[in-house]
């Protein structure tokens, strides 16, 4: 009986301390960002600022931003600072969805990548002569896309070794429970 419980103790500390673990000890993670996420903007922003969980590499720091047709927004180099990094845009963006991407690496060694959108929509924003419609073409507003699914960096980076080892001591540690506690019974 003694036994059984003592086993039963362990099996719930072992729980609890896998429940509880923090993304914080294991992959760095997104946790803001500036714009937002599927942010629709009525400005153009001049930037992107990117906080994470960990401190940032400033070595191993890269965002980048992409309009809708994939092309590469002109920016400075990304900065980083303490848990920030930062991308400058070298000129103002054009009304569009934009797609920034970022990779940074975690103090365990393992690189997190990341993506997500957000749409410029400035009603004060000329639009260039070279891509108004002529004045004899008909004006008809294009079909509006949905938005793709993105996947954030928790989806993106999974769980590492560390979790499925824990995972896997709590299943045996569980099942060595049950055991004890079946044979005591019989």
């Amino acid at each position: 009986m003694r036994l059984t419980r003592l086993l039963a103790a362990a099996l719930v500390a072992a729980v609890l301390v896998v429940l509880t673990g923090s993304p914080a000890r294991a992959h760095n993670s997104l946790t803001d960002a500036s714009p937002a996420e599927n942010a629709t903007l009525k400005k153009a922003p001049g930037g992107v600022k990117l906080t994470f969980l960990q401190r940032v590499d400033p070595d191993a720091l890269e965002i980048s931003v992409a309009d809708s047709a994939r092309r590469e927004v002109p920016a400075s180099g990304p900065e980083a600072s303490g848990k920030s990094g930062t991308l400058t845009f070298d000129d103002t963006l054009a009304n569009g969805t934009y797609t920034v991407t970022y990779r940074v690496v975690s103090l365990d060694g393992h690189p997190v990548r990341g993506s997500y959108r957000f749409t410029v929509a400035d009603a004060s924003a000329v639009t260039p002569a070279s891509s108004a419609p002529p004045a004899s073409a008909p004006t008809t507003a294009p079909a509006a896309a949905a938005p793709a699914t993105v996947p954030t960096s928790a989806e993106a980076s999974g769980p590492g070794w560390l979790g499925w080892a824990a995972g896997v001591g709590v299943i045996l540690l569980a099942a060595a429970a049950v055991f004890v506690f079946v044979r005591r019974r019989t």
